[in-house]
């Protein structure tokens, strides 16, 4: 038996430009589904948002997301959450952390840091926030 641990991120709006951007970053394969789509009910105007948007990654789900509509209550998370990367491949992960930071802001540059990894921090375009560990890495 298997379990996974997939962040699903909730936007106002713009669920499918920050899903494609996600891919562009990571890679993999999107797949994105419309409330009109799935058949759901929604306000005037909003039946093209995503309902189910998810990035698969070497065939796995990776990152999920989707768009609140205007009858659920939605405000963006600010320090409520965070999405980690983490691992020992310098190169991607410092890749990563440079195209999430395109158009973002970065609170953490990456570099080493006290426990003797590269770490991260920064908050993408979209507003979510990116902690990024590099393992035993002796600069970022």
């Amino acid at each position: 038996m298997t379990a996974n641990l997939n962040p699903y991120l909730n936007f106002r709006g713009d669920a499918r430009a920050a899903m494609t951007f996600y891919q562009t970053v990571f890679g993999g394969e999107l797949r994105v589904g419309s409330f009109r789509e799935f058949g759901m009910p929604v306000g005037d105007g909003e039946e093209d948002l995503v309902m189910h948007a998810q990035l698969d990654i070497d065939g796995s789900p990776w990152l999920m997301g989707s768009d609140v509509p205007s009858h659920m209550g939605y405000a963006t998370g600010e320090n409520a959450f965070s999405v980690s990367l983490s691992g020992d491949d310098e190169s991607t992960l410092s890749g990563w952390f440079a195209a999430l930071a395109e158009g973002g802001t970065v609170s953490q540059p990456l570099e080493k840091a006290p426990w003797g990894d590269s770490f991260g921090m920064l908050k993408d375009r979209f507003g979510i926030s990116w902690l990024v560990n590099i393992s035993g890495t002796s600069a970022g």
